[in-house]
């Protein structure tokens, strides 16, 4: 049954997959403890198959930012429409980090342990933040500030908050959730939520 916050698209509307239901407010899904990082605090470690890099707040905030409007979408069910992040692209900061060639996915890896895996050419795309805004203000901690990656593509647990690194890999590894059940990759219209769908 549908909270009253939670309401079925209606129509076939084809920007909400299928089996989820359309929200206005923000639902806060963390395992674990929420950190509490002020932003000068924030550091994003490259390693693995890539040159060692670090990247410090001040660093994130001194490449261009970008700003873009999209929809995501949870794994439990729920969709928002329409939400607005500005940070650097991916694209942008994958310009300052050199890749061994024969890397094929990223490990992300956050602050309170949390790791999250993507296959190269999903974390290598131009909508993907690394995103300190909401909707024109700073982004809450609850909501993974004062850093979070935005994967709008994939189910949400994909887009990892409190991100501290990004370790590329030769081969697809599982992430936290990927090591309990959820799907490697997680794309919503295909309703890849679990490792047998």
């Amino acid at each position: 049954m549908l909270g009253k916050f939670f309401k079925k698209p209606s129509g076939n509307n084809p920007r909400v997959p299928p089996g989820q239901s359309l929200t206005e407010r923000f639902p806060v899904l963390t395992y674990g403890p929420v950190p509490t990082l002020k932003p000068e605090q924030v550091e994003v470690r490259v390693f693995g198959m890539a040159e060692p890099a670090t990247f410090t707040w001040q660093d994130l905030q001194n490449l261009p930012q970008t700003t873009h409007t999209y929809d995501i979408h949870c794994v439990t069910h729920w969709s928002k429409l329409d939400t607005t992040w500005t940070g650097v692209s991916i694209p942008t900061l994958m310009q300052h980090i050199k890749v061994d060639p024969q890397a094929t996915a990223v490990m992300v890896h956050c602050y309170g342990g949390y790791t999250t895996n993507l296959l190269l050419d999903d974390f290598n795309r131009d909508l993907n933040l690394l995103a300190h805004t909401f909707d024109g203000k700073p982004l809450e901690k609850d909501h993974g500030g004062p850093l979070r990656l935005v994967v709008p593509h994939l189910y949400f647990w994909k887009s990892a908050k409190w991100v501290s690194g990004f370790e590329f890999l030769r081969a697809d590894q599982p992430g936290f959730w990927e090591r309990n059940g959820y799907h490697m990759r997680g794309d919503p219209f295909q309703e890849e939520r679990f490792d047998d769908d």
